[in-house]
């Protein structure tokens, strides 16, 4: 699956679609950085966010595949959205999913936040790398909705994260080993909303062209109704295999219980690493519908909690917008207590500011 010779490796495309007026998509193509933004919050709002998006994506890259260096990126990425709603370019609430990958021969590197996608073609098999941040995906994950009953589900456009919105927002990061020959997809939910990943899969194996495999594939999310904006990004992905680690002898009982006992050593570092990593972070979290602060992660770890109640505000999560509220809903870790109790700040002025209340803040003793 490669180019022509004499064409590069990788071909992008965006499509304002059938039903829209106008595309708030942008797609990125500066080798080895690729990437594709959905903007949100209407014409004049979103085609802002995400053009602003790439652009801050571009200065704050790394000049190498780097998952954690692309993912402070992409939080450079979302200030700069933030600070332009607020000197007045685009829209206040402006928003923007990105999804950005870096890719050095077969190393891929990813950075993602909300509901467009990463997906990586082995053969004839579509691997999704990335993970919706959405509602409707929260809910699979969840168990209580189909992949099948998501795509007709009412509430499918609504994302829990977004750039623009949050200054505390991270992104999710992703390594991928691939191999020679496959072949890498970023796109916005304008062609997985009208397209399953069957026949995703079925259209970026039928051409090894990288720009008629965009055109194909913007095409067919065009005929089967073209509801939104449609924006692809295809990269082939060259260079060699890396090698394989040889097979280390075993030495008898003595190498046995010296690996035994240093993963042993490991495990107990492992835990009260955990431990003291917790407890130094913080997350806020929506219980019985008002905002709530937690000292340590969500979750478990060898079923114990790593959570300890630290402020029960009176923060009302419905007067807060439905991107920061669907977040609430799974919870929205920040560095430390202190990053926690800023934020809290800020939903309270938000929420102030939208019931017209004076006074909403927790009562004393």
């Amino acid at each position: 699956m490669r180019a022509r010779p004499g064409k590069p490796p990788y071909a992008g495309l965006t499509d304002v679609g059938r039903v829209r007026a106008h595309n708030e998509d942008s797609v990125l193509m500066e080798p080895p950085l690729f990437a594709v933004a959905d903007g949100l919050g209407g014409h004049e709002a979103g085609e802002v966010a995400s053009g602003i998006a790439v652009s801050a994506l571009v200065d704050a890259a790394p000049s190498h595949a780097d998952a954690k260096a692309l993912g402070r990126a992409v939080r450079a990425a979302n200030r700069a959205v933030i600070s332009a709603a607020r000197e007045g370019r685009g829209r206040e609430g402006m928003g923007t999913t990105l999804t950005a990958a870096m890719v050095e021969g077969t190393r891929v590197v990813v950075a993602h936040v909300g509901d467009s996608r990463a997906y990586l073609l082995h053969g004839d098999v579509l691997e999704r790398v990335t993970g919706d941040h959405s509602m409707v995906a929260d809910m699979i994950r969840q168990g209580t909705l189909t992949e099948e009953e998501s795509r007709v589900h009412p509430n499918r456009s609504v994302i829990t994260r977004a750039l623009g919105t949050d200054p505390n927002m991270y992104a999710d990061t992703f390594e991928v080993d691939a191999s020679p020959g496959d072949r890498l997809l970023l796109c916005s939910d304008g062609l997985t909303g009208m397209l399953t990943d069957e026949r995703i899969a079925e259209v970026l194996g039928a051409y090894g062209d990288p720009e008629m495999a965009v055109r194909m594939l913007v095409d067919a999310a065009n005929e089967a109704g073209g509801h939104d904006n449609i924006s692809v990004v295809v990269v082939d992905i060259e260079g060699e295999s890396a090698s394989t680690t040889p097979a280390r002898s075993h030495r008898g009982w003595l190498a046995v219980l010296v690996w035994t006992l240093a993963v042993a050593a490991v495990i107990g570092i492992a835990v009260w690493g955990t431990y003291r990593y917790a407890s130094e972070r913080a997350y806020l979290v929506a219980e019985d519908g008002v905002v709530v602060v937690y000292r340590g992660v969500p979750g478990e770890f060898a079923g114990v909690s790593l959570s300890w109640l630290e402020n029960e505000t009176t923060i009302t999560v419905g007067l807060l917008d439905p991107v920061t509220a669907g977040r609430l809903g799974q919870g929205i870790p920040v560095e430390d207590l202190d990053a926690a109790n800023a934020l809290v700040e800020q939903y309270r002025s938000i929420a102030e500011a939208r019931s017209g209340e004076t006074d909403i803040s927790p009562e004393g003793p």
